[in-house]
């Protein structure tokens, strides 16, 4: 079985299906071979030439092997290949780099496949509950591709817990098995199910859109998909292809709106360029002065009116507030500086940021929190102008002879080290990393992961991404936190904790920015 480094990465890999434009002839599919080769190298992507296995002699029943109503027997029979024929093929795909994926529709197949070295097997739709093939491909240890065409959730459910149980390094590919797929028969949305349901899978898309169609990948993109495969070909005048396999050329078409997806989609959060900020620079307002203003005056709105363009350097209405003091003297109508405004954020100003972030987190992480909580503190241990080093934000749910709190702590954040000594609490991680000092030894927590903290155990914890957790513990009492920093355990408890009124909504309206952290507890 596969484990760490060594495991398959299914990202960006693109799977072009050869199933049989082969047409029954080693060469014909070498040809295909060396056009997706070509196709592959000019997009610069990972590619995969997929080939389907069948013990025909055995797969197909003896009285439908000379006459049959089913549609697909006859092609099987028809484009035939012998094994040394698809060892020619394998060896082709390897020779030109790419990775070699086979389909085994039966148990000897299975074995073909491990015999000719294949990198991946593939579950095509109709064998995900055969579950004798799956026994038998799980059993080799390969990465597995698992299509879901025709499954409900349900039956996905059984499927990737069957293979889950077996250790399979496992990718699963929406799909439709309609051919050609028609665009309102797409469910896209899918995609997203999948994701959402199985996290910690790789999430891809099998396409039996038609083959002009250079949409359809561009939103399965951009709904997460990161693995695709296509049916290819190359058609002759005796052959030519069906309605869904794509030439080279619309192979390549096909990659490159690919390509046109992640640069319209960006790869990420996005980073705002100095472009974007100029453009919106010359549609801002300014701050400039209503009347003449002495230097040392405090600023009300009466003061002072806003304009466009703000200039380079000026006070703009972001950064206005009433309570300003003015730097210097000012002429009716002179734009008021930037500098006027303090470098350092307000007490008032960290407080309303980490609102916002610890919520998004949340919100970004899935995980409600109502306005009924029993409490909401922020705990700054070194003061709340340190908070964005050290510190986290606290939400208890309840405190009875059990308790429970779910603890944000945004990137960067640290937590010092301290114990309890009447306190017994167990961390259970739901979202981020998080890297726990625990009596001098560290350890990293992954979603899913508990660890138990003993009354009188010295612990302490970070984040480097932003991590949430859940503390679960018997009663908590507010004076229980014993710090190992003789600075913080000399701090009165109000110093160190600001409590929010229902997340601080128009808790500080009226507070004074010079006076002490409003400690609500």
């Amino acid at each position: 079985m596969t484990s760490g480094s060594d495991r398959f990465e299914f990202g960006g890999l693109f799977v072009c299906e050869m199933a049989n434009n082969h047409q029954g002839s080693a060469a014909h599919g070498i040809r295909i071979v060396d056009a997706v080769a070509d196709v592959a190298r000019e997009a610069g992507v990972r590619a995969a030439v997929k080939l389907q296995f069948r013990e025909l002699d055995s797969f197909i029943h003896p009285a439908h092997r000379s006459a049959s109503s089913n549609k697909h027997i006859r092609r099987f029979l028809e484009t035939r290949l012998p094994t040394g024929a698809f060892a020619e093929i394998v060896g082709a795909v390897k020779q030109r780099g790419l990775t070699a994926i086979a389909t085994p529709f039966d148990e000897p197949s299975v074995e073909t496949a491990i015999a000719l070295g294949i990198d991946v097997l593939k579950i095509a739709s109709c064998s995900a509950h055969d579950w004798p093939l799956l026994e038998a491909v799980a059993a080799t240890g390969k990465p597995v591709v698992c299509s879901t065409g025709g499954l409900s959730v349900a039956d996905t459910d059984k499927t990737v817990s069957f293979l889950q149980h077996r250790g399979v390094h496992l990718a699963l590919m929406h799909c439709v098995s309609l051919y050609p797929t028609p665009p309102d028969r797409q469910c896209l949305d899918h995609i997203e199910v999948l994701r959402e349901r199985y996290p910690g899978i790789p999430v891809g898309f099998s396409t039996h859109e038609r083959p002009d169609d250079y949409t359809t990948i561009r939103v399965a993109y951009a709904k997460g998909a990161c693995l695709f495969e296509k049916h290819v070909g190359i058609p002759t005048d005796s052959a030519p292809l069906n309605s869904y396999s794509a030439t080279p050329e619309q192979l390549r078409c096909w990659l490159h709106a690919y390509r046109d997806a992640v640069a319209l989609c960006g790869g990420g959060a996005r980073v705002v360029t100095e472009q974007e900020e100029s453009e919106l620079r010359a549609l801002e307002r300014g701050v400039f002065a209503k009347r003449p203003l002495r230097r040392g005056a405090t600023l009300t709105r009466e003061d002072v009116f806003f304009a466009m363009p703000a200039s380079e350097g000026q006070l703009d209405t972001s950064l206005w507030r009433a309570g300003l003091v003015a730097d210097a003297d000012y002429d009716s109508g002179a734009p008021l500086r930037a500098a006027i405004r303090p470098v350092a954020p307000t007490q008032r100003e960290i407080i309303y940021n980490t609102i916002h972030a610890v919520k998004g987190l949340l919100n970004q992480a899935r995980i409600p929190v109502g306005y009924d909580v029993a409490s909401i503190e922020l705990s700054h241990h070194h003061g709340l102008g340190e908070f964005g080093r050290i510190g986290c934000t606290i939400i208890e749910c309840f405190n009875r002879e059990y308790a429970k709190k779910v603890i944000v702590q945004l990137p960067g954040q640290r937590n010092p080290l301290h114990y309890h000594k009447r306190k017994d609490e167990t961390f259970h991680v739901l979202h981020g990393v998080l890297d726990v000092e625990i009596e001098g030894t560290r350890r990293t927590l992954h979603p899913g992961d508990s660890l138990w903290v003993p009354r009188g155990i010295v612990h302490g914890f970070e984040t480097a991404t932003g991590a949430i957790f859940e503390e679960i513990s018997t009663h908590a009492e507010r004076e229980d936190s014993f710090y190992n920093d003789p600075v913080i355990a000399a701090m009165p408890l109000e110093s160190r904790k600001t409590r929010l009124d229902n997340w601080g909504r128009h808790q500080f309206d009226d507070w004074d920015e010079g006076a002490a952290s409003p400690d609500q507890a």
